[in-house]
């Protein structure tokens, strides 16, 4: 990576958390002393069992949401008596401090006519529509929070922003079946936010890999949260099939630089940071790609390569229903239900999924 495309990646994210006043001024702690595994099965491999939550099905109004496919387990240590599944030394402190990068909590939203005075056109961002409610959260306004605790016809959900990785993911915001309230740990894994559940006592709190949506630290490492359908969209395609969507407001009590990019160039240059590495030349890194899990193994979409309408894929012995509307919003499916995926950049997929398949 050139030293300089490095320190414009670092000031960004100090100039994040320098424009807030911190709740919690100390990073999430992490576990020092021996490492050992948790425990081991027949193979001789230490993992967790993680069934119930490998093989729940739900559904939120419009989006059905499916984790029966994401069967992945990763092996699991513990370490002064906290489990995690991730090396320690791969856990990176991203710069602000726990919370240092405010979770938006009570968001605000506004409609169509509103949001047009300062959402532009080819501005991009989630959309979401559960119980037949719309919503769309521009990225200029979430790469200032990363977090949205939020709630859709009357469905507690989790939506969440990497800037880094351009995952944009919407999540069940439940834990073990409780709704959950989640902020931005100033933790980072393979260059990829690492997210908290707030707890009235720290011990409880985990960390969880948003690109995983799976707690990869503390008491529910090897929980996974279930996804939600959510489309990454332009403003101008998004209001169009959804007239009367709501818009993330502006008025979030936090800063009022909504319109500055602290990022720059970094969306479409060839480096990457925070840990992840890149070594492929099927796609440039910053290539976005749709993710998948069927039996834990993994294939990645270019969604450039998905064509308009409905087209069809084979994977693990699965036949794979795949539509893309004139938006680009795009569904997959088997056999009628719902099939989850993740969408970012091809180097953040790839990062901790090496072994992945590439449809392109």
């Amino acid at each position: 990576m050139k030293p300089t495309i490095l320190i414009s990646i670092v000031v960004a994210v100090l100039i994040l958390g320098g424009f807030f006043l911190f709740s919690s001024r100390s990073q999430f702690d992490l576990p020092q002393g021996v490492t050992e595994p948790l425990h081991t099965n027949e193979e001789g491999e230490s993992m967790i069992k993680n069934e119930k939550t490998n093989e729940t099905n739900s559904q939120i109004g419009d989006s059905k949401t499916t984790s029966s496919r994401r069967t992945h387990t990763r092996e699991v240590f513990v370490t002064d008596g906290v489990k995690h599944s991730i090396p320690l030394h791969e856990i990176l402190s991203g710069g602000p401090a726990k919370d240092g990068i405010p979770s938006i909590d009570n968001p605000k939203f506004i409609d169509v006519i509103e949001a047009n005075s300062y959402v532009a056109n080819d501005s991009v961002g989630l959309g979401i529509t559960i119980n037949g409610e719309s919503r769309f959260y521009p990225y200029n306004i979430l790469v200032w929070h990363e977090i949205v605790n939020d709630t859709i016809a009357g469905e507690p959900v989790l939506v969440t922003y990497c800037p880094l990785c351009a995952t944009g993911i919407v999540f069940e915001r439940k834990v073990n079946g409780k709704v959950q309230e989640f902020g931005v740990s100033g933790r980072l894994w393979q260059s990829n936010l690492l997210m908290y559940n707030r707890a009235k006592r720290e011990q409880d709190e985990s960390l969880w890999s948003q690109v995983l949506g799976e707690a990869v630290l503390g008491p529910n490492t090897g929980e996974k949260l279930a996804i939600v359908r959510s489309d990454t969209v332009k403003w101008e395609d998004w209001k169009k099939l959804h007239p009367d969507t709501k818009v993330l407001s502006r008025d979030t009590g936090a800063i009022r630089s909504y319109g500055v990019d602290p990022y720059g160039d970094y969306y479409s240059n060839d480096s990457v940071s925070f840990g992840a590495t890149f070594n492929d030349d099927r796609l440039h890194p910053k290539t976005f790609v749709l993710g998948i899990e069927i039996d834990g193994k993994f294939k990645a979409y270019d969604v450039d390569a998905i064509p308009q309408g409905e087209s069809s894929d084979v994977f693990q012995g699965e036949a794979i229903t795949i539509t893309k509307s004139a938006a680009g919003e795009v569904g997959m499916s088997i056999g009628g239900d719902e099939l989850p995926y993740v969408g970012g950049f091809w180097f953040s997929w790839l990062a901790v999924h090496p072994e992945t398949e590439l449809f392109k």
